[in-house]
């Protein structure tokens, strides 16, 4: 059984994925929370294996939440649920650690399957574009190219922090300053 917490800031969105993953057998939802705050605690209190985030909160940003449950001594496999996957979110979320993104207008199936792929260990995301990260690299400052590099790769922080022969608190810093940087807008879109 695959435990499941939902964090999205619309009540609709909420039951609604609550009464889906119900049908499906092996998923479990087990809470909901609608924020940022509230996400943190339910998942601190009930150590699901999945998270289903949506990356615009009410109270925060996703990505931001997504770092922060990475961070946990036991944390989750992440999935941003969104409605706007679009390829900065592809960029955002390799370097916020998420393990997947899902369409929130996808086929349930394709849901499901992502579910099972990220709570074995694997990822469900999208192709990363070279050109978002070229655009990346004139944002971020010069001395986070490699990290910027490092994550968009898919290394985990822990081990570009030792790669990098930097305290792991410092690559914390240094990733949250990242996707600040990236999350200004500042990227430009490719089409």
């Amino acid at each position: 059984m695959t435990r499941i917490a939902i964090v999205d800031s619309q009540p609709a969105v909420r039951a609604g994925l609550t009464m889906l993953l119900r049908t499906e057998p092996g998923l479990v939802p087990v809470g909901a929370a609608t924020g940022a705050a509230d996400g943190l605690e339910l998942v601190d209190r009930l150590r699901p294996a999945v998270v289903l985030l949506e990356h615009h909160l009410l109270d925060g940003d996703g990505l931001t939440l997504c770092r922060r449950l990475k961070a946990l001594a036991e944390p989750p496999r992440v999935i941003l649920y969104t409605a706007d996957p679009d390829g900065d979110l592809v960029l955002l979320a390799r370097v916020a650690c998420a393990d997947g993104i899902v369409d929130k207008a996808a086929d349930p199936q394709e849901l499901f399957e992502a579910i099972r792929i990220v709570a074995r260990g694997g990822f469900s995301l999208p192709p990363l574009v070279p050109e978002h990260l070229e655009a990346a690299a004139h944002v971020v400052d010069p001395e986070d190219l490699a990290l910027l590099a490092m994550l968009a790769d898919g290394t985990p922080p822990d081990a570009a922090a030792d790669t990098l022969r930097l305290d792991r608190r410092k690559v914390g810093r240094r990733i949250d300053r990242v996707l600040g940087r990236l999350r200004s807008g500042a990227v430009a879109t490719v089409s």
